[in-house]
C-alpha cells in the first residue's frame, strides 16, 4: 500500500478548505492550491477559526491545533501544489467539464505514483479518471460539509480503481477522524441519491402549498430524527449545487430525480443559499 505523507487540496472553497483542515489535523502535510488570493486567505482564516472553537470546546487540544495550522502550506497554482504530493483531492464546483480539465492537468503533472481523488457528490468517477493514464489510481473521495464535523467519507470505487488505492484513501480518511464506507461507483453514490429526492421533494411540497418551509423543515427533524431539515440543508450545500447534482441524477436515473420547477427558479433569481445570503430562508451578511 501507497504512503501517504503529503496531500494537496486543489480549490480552497467550503470544501477545499474543510478537507485541508481534517488532513492537517490528521497529520499529513497539508497543500491548499486555488488561484485567488483572497480565496486562501479566507481559507487560512476559517481554519483557524474552526480550530480555535473545536480548542475552546475541548475537542481539539491546543497543540494539536497549532500543531495542524503548521502543517498547512498555501498555493497559488497547481503545479505548485502538486509537486510533491502523495495523494491529490480535488474540490472544484461540481461539473464535469471543470473536474475533466483539473484531472487532465493532475494527470501529466503529478509524478505517477501519486493518487488522485474527486470530492464529487454525485459524478462518474470512471469517467473523470478516463482522461488520465492511471485509472487504477483514481477514486472518488466524498466529504460532507462541514467537513471538520460530518463524521462520514465516501470512498467511491470506479471501474479500475485497484484496491491499493481504496485501502490508502480509507486509511487517510480514518487518520482525518471519519467514519469510512466504500462503494462501488453509481449515480449519487449512497448519501447524495438519497439525500436529493427528500430534498426535491420538499420543494414540491413548497412549491404546492403543502406547508410552509419551516414547518416542512420542523416536521422531518422532529418526525423522522433529521439533524438539519432539508431547506436548511440546500441553503448550506448550495440550491445551485444541489441543482447540479439532480439535473445529472435525472439524465441518469430518469424521471423520478427530475429537479422541481421551484428549485429551479430559485437558482435562476440567484437565491443559492447562504453563500449569496438568501436561498429558501434569508440570512444576515455576517452568516
Amino acid at each position: 500500500m501507497p504512503e501517504i505523507k503529503t496531500v494537496a487540496v486543489i480549490g480552497a472553497g467550503t470544501m477545499g478548505r474543510g478537507i485541508a483542515h481534517v488532513a492537517a489535523l490528521g497529520g499529513f502535510r497539508t497543500i491548499l492550491e486555488d488561484l485567488l488570493p483572497n480565496a486562501l486567505r479566507k481559507a487560512e482564516s476559517d481554519i483557524r477559526a474552526n480550530l480555535d472553537k473545536s480548542v475552546e470546546l475541548g475537542k481539539v487540544s491546543a497543540d494539536d491545533a497549532r500543531q495542524a495550522m503548521s502543517r498547512i502550506e498555501y498555493a497559488g497554482s497547481v503545479e505548485q501544489a502538486v509537486r510533491e504530493a502523495d495523494l491529490v483531492i480535488e474540490a472544484v464546483p461540481e461539473e464535469m467539464e471543470s473536474k475533466i480539465e483539473i484531472f487532465t492537468l493532475l494527470d501529466k503533472i503529478c509524478r505517477p505514483e501519486t493518487i488522485l481523488a474527486s470530492n464529487t457528490s454525485s459524478l462518474s468517477i470512471t469517467e473523470i479518471a478516463s482522461v488520465t493514464y492511471r485509472a487504477k489510481k483514481c477514486l472518488g473521495m466524498h466529504f460532507f460539509n462541514p467537513v471538520h464535523k460530518m463524521k462520514l467519507l465516501e470512498i467511491v470505487k470506479a471501474l479500475e480503481t485497484d484496491e491499493q488505492t481504496v485501502t490508502a484513501a480509507a486509511e487517510v480518511g480514518r487518520r482525518m477522524g471519519k467514519e469510512v464506507v466504500v462503494i462501488k461507483e453509481s449515480p449519487g453514490f449512497i448519501t447524495s441519491r438519497i439525500n436529493a429526492m427528500i430534498g426535491n421533494e420538499a420543494f414540491y411540497m413548497l412549491q404546492e402549498g403543502i406547508a410552509s418551509a419551516s414547518d416542512i423543515d420542523k416536521a422531518l427533524k422532529l418526525g423522522l430524527n433529521h439533524p438539519m431539515g432539508p431547506f436548511e440543508l440546500v441553503d448550506l450545500v448550495g440550491l445551485d449545487t444541489r441543482l447540479h447534482i439532480l439535473e445529472y441524477l435525472h439524465r441518469t436515473l430518469g424521471d423520478k430525480y427530475r429537479p422541481a420547477p421551484l428549485l429551479v427558479q430559485y437558482v435562476k433569481a440567484g437565491r443559492l443559499g447562504r453563500k449569496s445570503g438568501r436561498g429558501v430562508y434569508e440570512y444576515p451578511a455576517s452568516a
